[in-house]
């Protein structure tokens, strides 16, 4: 038993040493193998890539040192992750600079020149057939826009015609480019020019917003158009005829023969008030009487003088009513409706005020008067002349309207103006 133990003893001390002796004593021969293994990959790699040509490799215990210089600080920049990427690198020291020699610095770029060249000859014949077939489809969409029976058939007027047209030849242009880059393979390209496109539309957008809102307020008056040459209308408080509806205004011709132009984006944006829209129109006025009058036979009595002038319609009838209760009398409103087209509305009014003024003072209703009057006494007094007014009911017709409807017609007879109304668009 107790010489087991000493066996035992005896092979747990020896087997360390035979073990040792058997694999030989420890030497960096290891070490210094795989260093120059991993100098040697690195320099393999560097000289395919043949811009390192000045760089020199060393390493030592699995740190590499790199030393030289190359054409760009970028290209020195990218060989630490390079050199890292070798198994068996602790870590590396990059001690490259970039080159002052101005030849070596402009070999590379004169080596890119000359691949671009080369490229660009070889790519040229696809180029060419490329831009052949843009300019055909161009032409093609070009011609068909030249065509006026088609859009003067689809759009309502000249200008929404000569819109169609644009669009179709900007629609052309597109698909040109389309088919240009697919047949260059480069349809990448399309997203960029598009993108680029959009932002330098929506800076030119704003840029000239009232311009384009204008430009749109003109398509749209011109599809549904709200007034008609001649009409009498009433934009932005300024009243007169229509002479004509242009891209960029609408003309108006007031009653004092002037030209009113208003931009079409206020036209669009304010309230039209179109008289010519309704033959019948209603004119309207008031007029006072003393407090101590009969209201009632009042009325009847104004009513009956409005209503048998002969340009007053019978429908609808005279109205009268009872306004306010002031102190000099009783305001009293009275209303007429008459043909417009036949009679002028102010002429209408002012003659049917003078009407009503001679009934009622025939009557012996007294029309009071507000005003204070100071009279100076003279030794001598005349007796005032009185002067008979006629009751005879005065001219009414429209001739004015008349002879500025005949000013419209002539400048809308002009060829050389730009015009939008047309009898068979869309009303409002």
């Amino acid at each position: 038993m107790r010489l087991l133990l000493t066996l035992i003893l005896f092979l747990a001390y020896a087997l360390p040493s035979i073990a040792q002796e058997a694999s030989g004593p420890i030497t960096t021969d290891n070490s210094a193998q795989q260093d120059a293994a991993i100098a040697i990959r690195i320099r393999e790699i560097l000289t395919e890539l043949e811009i390192y040509e000045d760089v020199t490799v060393t390493v030592n215990e699995g740190v590499v040192t790199l030393r030289g210089t190359t054409t760009s600080s970028l290209d020195a920049t990218l060989l630490d992750p390079l050199a890292a990427r070798v198994e068996g690198v602790v870590a590396v020291r990059n001690q490259v600079t970039e080159t002052t020699d101005l030849v070596r610095r402009l070999d590379p770029a004169m080596d890119r020149f000359r691949a671009r060249v080369d490229q660009a000859i070889v790519f040229l014949p696809l180029a060419l057939v490329a831009a052949v077939i843009f300019g055909l489809v161009v032409i093609a969409g070009f011609a068909i826009a030249r065509l006026r029976q088609p859009w003067e058939r689809l759009a309502p007027n000249a200008f929404v015609a000569d819109i169609y047209r644009q669009l179709l030849r900007i629609s052309f242009v597109i698909l040109g480019i389309i088919i240009a880059l697919d047949i260059m393979n480069a349809t990448a390209l399309l997203s960029t020019i598009l993108g680029a496109a959009g932002i330098i539309g929506l800076a030119l957008g704003f840029a000239v917003r009232d311009t384009v809102e204008n430009f749109i307020a003109s398509v749209m008056l011109s599809f549904r158009q709200p007034f008609r040459p001649n009409d009498t209308v009433e934009i932005n408080g300024d009243v007169g005829k229509v002479i004509r509806l242009t891209s960029r205004a609408t003309i108006l011709l007031s009653f004092d023969g002037n030209h009113i132009r208003i931009p079409n984006a206020v036209v669009f944006k304010s309230r039209i008030i179109n008289y010519t829209k309704n033959a019948e129109r209603r004119f309207m006025f008031s007029i006072m009487v003393e407090r101590d009058a009969d209201l009632q036979e009042t009325r009847n009595l104004v009513a009956q003088t409005v209503q048998n002038l002969p340009f007053v319609l019978t429908e609808p009838a005279a109205q009268i009513w009872i306004e306010a209760l002031s102190p000099t009398g009783i305001e009293l409103v009275i209303t007429g409706w008459v043909d417009q087209n036949e009679t002028s509305i102010v002429l209408a009014k002012g003659e049917a005020i003078r009407q009503v003024k001679l009934a009622i003072q025939a009557a012996g209703i007294v029309i009071p008067d507000a005003t204070q009057a100071i009279e100076i006494k003279r030794e001598r007094i005349e007796k005032p002349i009185e002067l008979r007014e006629s009751t005879l009911v005065g001219e009414v017709n429209a001739t004015d309207d008349a002879y500025l409807e005949r000013i419209v017609d002539a400048e809308r007879g002009l060829e050389s103006t730009e015009d939008l109304l047309r009898e068979e668009s869309l009303k409002e």
